[in-house]
């Protein structure tokens, strides 16, 4: 095997911790209402990330990515409501930025939502921004943890919640971003965020 071939599989299965567990050094945080401390509204407590909901906004990755595995997993402390896990997003920084979401809102966990530009094969209602999910919601109730994984393979998505794939996205028009958690109603709450790169 030759050195480079070697560097190239390690890379492959690489795992990335996107959220250490301890702060939230590594990403970027933007609100609708640019008074408010982002501080007070992305908070880290025993391992895991808070979001309060209000004013709407999400967390960013400082990175960008393409062709990997993500692994998110996510609760409603008390009420189920809303946010989102925003994969490709585009700089720069806007409430709705260019990206395709993968809804948390509760009973739609799994439907696609093209914000800003960003469009596939399965939008066919280009009207709409939503592409539905395939399945029954396979989401827990509030309190329970949710996991949804997300893989990112050139132009397509995969979305799995609990296992049971939820969508998939073709033809997107994105193909590397950065990752971004949302804030968008009331409190949720997210660990063990962490992606494996794969090969293209």
């Amino acid at each position: 095997v030759m050195a480079g071939d070697k560097k190239k599989n390690k890379k492959e299965g690489q795992t990335i911790r996107l959220f250490n567990g301890k702060d939230l050094n590594n990403w970027v945080f933007k609100l609708k209402d640019p008074s408010v401390d982002p501080a007070t509204v992305f908070t880290v407590h025993d391992g895991v990330i808070q979001i309060a909901g209000n004013p709407f906004g999400y967390m960013r990755t400082k990175e960008t990515y393409s062709d990997y595995k993500l692994h998110v997993e996510w609760r409603w402390p008390s009420v189920p409501t809303n946010s989102g896990v925003f994969i490709h997003a585009q700089q720069p920084d806007s409430i709705w930025l260019r990206c395709v979401e993968c809804q948390l809102k509760a009973g739609d966990a799994g439907d696609f939502v093209c914000m800003n530009g960003a469009d596939m094969t399965e939008r066919t209602d280009k009207t709409k921004p939503f592409v539905k999910k395939l399945a029954a919601s396979s989401e827990k109730p509030a309190g329970e943890w949710n996991t949804m994984e997300i893989v990112c393979k050139t132009n397509t998505i995969e979305v799995h919640v609990n296992g049971v794939l939820q969508n998939k996205g073709t033809n997107i028009n994105l193909s590397k971003g950065s990752v971004c958690l949302q804030s968008e109603g009331k409190s949720v709450e997210f660990r063990n965020v962490y992606l494996n790169k794969i090969g293209k």
